[in-house]
C-alpha cells in the first residue's frame, strides 16, 4: 500500500475499521503519548536528555509505569521522572480526556500513513504541548515503525472473512476522485474480531482485489470457512482466483453507507 495520495476519509468509514478491530491503535497512542510526555520534560529541563546547558534546571531520571484503563484496554505508559522533583505533565489526562478523536486520527494515519503535520497537530491540539521539529520527527519515525510491523505481522487461522470496499475521496495529481477503500476483517478460531488489512485503490478491479487478497494469504492467513462480501464482479474474480475452494456468502449489509 501507498501513501503518496491524499486520503480525505469519513468519519464512518474510520469509525468501521476500529469497530473491525484494528489492535494497533492503543500501541500507537502508548508511542504518541509516551513521546509528548519526553518533550514535556526536555521543555521543563530546559536541556534534552545528555545534553549539557548553563540553563538546565534539573536532570532527567529515568521513566516511572503507569497503567491506565481506558475504552481501549489497559495501557501502560512511560511517565517521565526528574530527579529534583516539582516536574508533572498532563498529557496523558488531556489526552486520554479527548480519547476518541486521539483514536480516530491514528485510525486514519493506519491508512493514509503518518505524517509529519497531523503529528504536530495531534501534539499541539490535543496535548497542549508544542515540540520541537526533531522530536516530531522522532515521534513520526517511531511511529511508522508501529504502524510498519502491524501492517505486516504475521496473519494465522481465520474462520471468517470479511470483505468490503467504501469508496473515499483522494486528491491524485491536484485532482479528486473517488478511491474504494479495501477493507478485510476476519474472526478467528477464538472468536476475535480484527482488521487484516486495508488498501486504497482508484477502483475495485479484479487485479486490486487480488493483489490484495494474495497479500493475505503471503502473511500466512489460512483456515478460512467462509468468505463473506457482496457480490462486485472485481471481487468475485479476484476470491475465486485466490479463495477459489472456500465458501462464500452474499452479506449486503456488509456495505451500509455505500
Amino acid at each position: 500500500m501507498t501513501h503518496q495520495n491524499v486520503y480525505n476519509l469519513s468519519a464512518g468509514t474510520i469509525e468501521e475499521i476500529l469497530r473491525n478491530g484494528l489492535d494497533a491503535v492503543p500501541e500507537m497512542v502508548r508511542v504518541l503519548l509516551n513521546s509528548v510526555m519526553q518533550a514535556g520534560r526536555s521543555k521543563y529541563l530546559q536541556a534534552g536528555e545528555y545534553e549539557r546547558s548553563a540553563d538546565r534546571k534539573g536532570h532527567a531520571n529515568g521513566y516511572k509505569p503507569k497503567t491506565v484503563r481506558t475504552r481501549m484496554g489497559e495501557i501502560t505508559f512511560a511517565v517521565p521522572q526528574v530527579r529534583e522533583g516539582g516536574f508533572y505533565h498532563s498529557v496523558l489526562e488531556k489526552g486520554l480526556r479527548s480519547e476518541r478523536t486521539l483514536t480516530m486520527t491514528l485510525a486514519e494515519m493506519y491508512v493514509q500513513g503518518v505524517l509529519t503535520r497531523k503529528v504536530k497537530a495531534i501534539t499541539e491540539a490535543l496535548c497542549g504541548v508544542e515540540i520541537s521539529a526533531a522530536q516530531v520527527s522522532r515521534a513520526t519515525a517511531q511511529l511508522d515503525a508501529t504502524l510498519q510491523e502491524w501492517r505486516e505481522r504475521p496473519l494465522g487461522e481465520i474462520t471468517y472473512l470479511y470483505l468490503d470496499a467504501r469508496y473515499e475521496k483522494v486528491r491524485e495529481a491536484g485532482q479528486v476522485r473517488d478511491a474504494a477503500v479495501l477493507v478485510a476483517s476476519g474472526i478467528t478460531p477464538q472468536g476475535e474480531r480484527q482488521v487484516l488489512g486495508v488498501s486504497v485503490s482508484l477502483s475495485e478491479h479484479e487485479i486490486h482485489w487480488r493483489t490484495f487478497l494474495q497479500g493475505l494469504k503471503d502473511r500466512g492467513m489460512h483456515g478460512v470457512k467462509l468468505v463473506i462480501s457482496d457480490d462486485h464482479s472485481g471481487l468475485g474474480a479476484a476470491r475465486r482466483a485466490v479463495l477459489g475452494s472456500v465458501p462464500w456468502q452474499r452479506c449486503q449489509a456488509v456495505y451500509r453507507g455505500r
